[in-house]
């Protein structure tokens, strides 16, 4: 993949994002500065979203732990386990929202 087309990619999922969190009714702060999101939560626990372009990457950090995504065979996965990115980063936010949070790919 192309830096372009990394890039291309990796905004539109930023973007899904912060789509998705205009539509759920959970207390969720978000904040982008650059190519970082931050999800911060009515108990005041954060996760964080950040590009990573020179591993063509996407990496979160939340309560769950740490984990970088790569664009394979249309969709970002995790480089350890193969978790698919929006239903991880749905299953971590829900833990830390305490009620349902849904993301997905755009």
């Amino acid at each position: 993949m192309s830096d372009s087309d990394y890039l291309t990619r990796a905004e539109a999922a930023l973007a899904a994002i912060e789509s998705a969190l205009d539509d759920t009714e959970a207390d969720i702060e978000l904040e982008r500065s650059g190519n970082v999101l931050t999800l911060e939560f009515e108990n005041r626990s954060k996760i964080i979203v950040n590009l990573q372009p020179p591993m063509r990457e996407i990496w979160i950090a939340a309560k769950a732990g740490g984990f970088h995504y790569r664009f394979i065979d249309g969709e970002w996965r995790d480089t350890r386990g193969g978790t698919e990115f929006f239903s991880a980063l749905t299953e971590y936010a829900t833990q830390q929202a305490g009620e349902p949070v849904v993301f997905k790919a755009p």
